[in-house]
């Protein structure tokens, strides 16, 4: 069973397999998300879509779709590939998800998505899970949730990661549903009380490990997302203060000597070194030369010669004690 104390969000075009491991450096128990991943990328998409580095686990794919052969096939194929769990996308409001059916507009689905639940589940022995907000344009009520939340729970869906905001699917840009629609928490705390057999995590607008354990009082998982990709250093002590563990604190230098060599194999697997180091942009943020290393990574790490070193050289403008 995975511990869904913390996780981080599944983020487009952040949380890649680089941005990951240099997560899983930091810490041993959070979980950690795929970019969210359509069923047709997997099925037809000319690109492996799914690899990962073993390192990463505990680790979820997000699967965005709505489709049941194909969200079933999808699941095997994760089954396979030797993910924890698969999450399903019931939460992002942009206008391309909409138009493939999939995302916040299948809330007023509940059935579909308890149908995907349930099928995948019958065919693959790893544990469906649904991410969802509170609610949708005027769908907006307590109740509206609830109902959401009761049908999927019959198809076998025991985790709910909650964002604590309702999304406009028109008007409002992904971006602006991330910050206008107002945080509603105690409407996540509600759901654990009336459904206190399932597992519910919430999301939204958390931004310090005080914070996530504040609402662990009330809910059993907090996951982050944007404070955490730029202040990666968040996750050093999630281990510790989380999860209870006695594990000793990576420092910012350890986790940097260990990107290095990871950097110069990415390079000599033919990858470019811009592709690691964009992720690690805020990892020195709050210390002194702070700037100036994001500014030598800005600046140097999309050259073609950029490597391991580049990194280094970046370390040498900070003080770390």
């Amino acid at each position: 069973m995975i511990d869904h104390k913390l996780s981080v969000a599944p983020m487009l075009d952040w949380t890649d397999r680089h941005c990951r491991y240099f997560y899983r450096l930091m810490s041993a128990h959070t979980v950690l998300y795929t970019e969210m991943v359509t069923t047709g990328a997997i099925l037809h998409g000319r690109g492996d879509y799914l690899a990962y580095n073993d390192a990463e686990h505990p680790l979820v794919l997000q699967l965005g779709g709505s489709d049941v052969i194909a969200m079933v096939e999808c699941a095997k194929i994760a089954e396979q590939r030797g993910y924890d769990e698969i999450n399903i996308n019931v939460g992002c409001p942009s206008d391309r998800v909409q138009n493939g059916r999939f995302g916040a507009c299948l809330m007023a689905e509940p059935a579909l998505v308890a149908e995907c639940v349930n099928e995948m589940q019958a065919a693959t022995k790893v544990p469906v899970t649904v991410k969802s907000r509170i609610g949708i344009d005027d769908h907006d009520s307590y109740e509206f949730l609830h109902t959401f939340i009761e049908q999927v729970a019959q198809a076998g869906c025991q985790h709910f990661i909650i964002h604590a905001r309702k999304a406009w699917l028109s008007g409002l840009s992904p971006k602006q549903n991330r910050d206008i629609p107002p945080l509603d928490y105690h409407r996540v705390y509600q759901i654990k009380q009336d459904f206190s057999e399932l597992e519910i995590s919430i999301n939204g607008g958390i931004k310090s490990l005080e914070e996530a354990s504040e609402h662990l009082n009330y809910v059993d998982g907090v996951m982050i997302g944007r404070e955490i990709y730029n202040s990666p250093y968040l996750l050093a002590q999630v281990d510790q203060k989380l999860y209870q563990q006695s594990t000793a604190v990576l420092t910012r230098e350890d986790v940097i000597e260990q990107m290095i060599s990871y950097v110069n194999q990415h390079v000599a697997s033919g990858g470019k070194a811009w592709h690691v180091l964009r992720h690690m942009l805020g990892l020195c943020n709050g210390l002194a030369g702070a700037r100036q290393y994001r500014r030598y990574l800005s600046e140097c790490a999309g050259n073609a010669e950029a490597s391991g070193q580049t990194l280094k050289e970046a370390a040498l403008k900070v003080q770390f004690s």
